[in-house]
This record gives C-alpha cells, structure tokens and sequence, in this order.
C-alpha cells in the first residue's frame, strides 16, 4: 500500500466529474488500499478517488474511533437512490480542504447502492454519521464540495484563502482534532 498525495483547494481537479468504473480489478482493489492508507495517514474517515488525483467512481470510509478495530467500507460506483425528507446538521470538514470545518445540512438517512471490494452489487441504508460521509463522498464524485453548502460569502473566503495560501506555498497541515474524528472527511 502505498500513501498518497491528497489534492487540496483551489486545484480544479477537485470540479470534475469521475468516470464509472467498468471492472472491480486487483488494479482497483490496488487503489483502493491506497486510498485507504492515505486517509488513515491524513487522518481521514473518507476518501473519495478524485482527492488522489484519480477520475474514476471510488469511495473508502471508515468510521472506526481512533482506540476501535478499523472497519473499512469500499464503494465502487456508488449511487445514493434515496434521501431523507429529514435533515441533520454534523460538522464537516476535508481532506482537500485542511483546518476547515463547518455546520452542513443534509438529508439524515440515505441509501446507496454500489459494487463492494469483491465487485459484488451492494445496497446499504445509512444513517447519522455513515449518511453524511456517503453523501459528502459521493458528492466529491460529481465535482462537488462541502463548502458548495455554504453561503456565497462564506464558500468564496475559504476559496480565496486557500488560493492565497497554495501562491505562497503554505498550504494548512493536517492534525487530529481528538480521538473522535470530525463529521466527514
């Protein structure tokens, strides 16, 4: 396995849109390992492929606490096929968007459907924290980002700070904010 680099703001990259994978294949059970190491470095508790640099549909999660057994999920080609009419608020924050956090709103439950690490169709109701990481995931597939939730004003000062900040060379550093993990990464 392998540690990565993550891509941050303001790399566009980060907007595009990611290609279905056709095939689960040992080169993607591959970058799926990797994916999985590199969010356990940052420390993460997702990671979807384009934060890597890599355009393909591929999402790791694991909500393991820091003194729990790890329990990762693979996700290939995730699609949520339902959302809650009800909303929870949790403090988001991301790997390509270090020191970074807010409130976000988002449907409390969803469903989504995938292919696991076996390539085997996959259909998983989720709620609380695993619904705002799958959705927070699976957004960064179609381009989207967490702080696209925020008000204009907020979403173009981060934008503009981590502009200033990759000019200058001086990207923020990750750190762990506590034993529990931020809301989604």
């Amino acid at each position: 396995m392998t540690i990565r680099d993550i891509v941050t703001l303001p790399d566009p990259v980060l907007r595009q849109t990611c290609a279905p994978v056709a095939e689960v294949d040992d080169a993607v059970r591959r970058l799926m390992d990797d994916m999985l190491e590199t969010m356990y470095n940052a420390p993460g508790i997702g990671l979807a492929a384009i934060q890597i640099g890599v355009l393909q549909r591929v999402v790791v999660i694991d909500l393991a606490k820091d003194d729990e057994p790890r329990a990762p999920l693979y996700m290939v080609n995730p699609e949520i096929v339902w959302r809650s009419e009800e909303t929870s608020l949790y403090e988001e924050g991301c790997l390509s968007i270090p020191e970074f956090y807010e409130e976000i709103e988002r449907p409390a439950r969803c469903r989504v459907r995938f292919l696991d690490r076996d390539g085997k169709p996959q259909e998983l109701e989720c709620e609380g924290l695993l619904a705002t990481c799958v959705q927070h995931e699976v957004d960064h597939l179609d381009g989207v980002l967490f702080i696209d939730y925020l008000s204009k004003l907020k979403r173009d000062r981060v934008t503009r700070k981590f502009a200033k900040a990759a000019k200058r060379g001086e990207m923020p550093a990750f750190r762990k904010r506590s034993a529990e993990r931020p809301a989604a990464e």
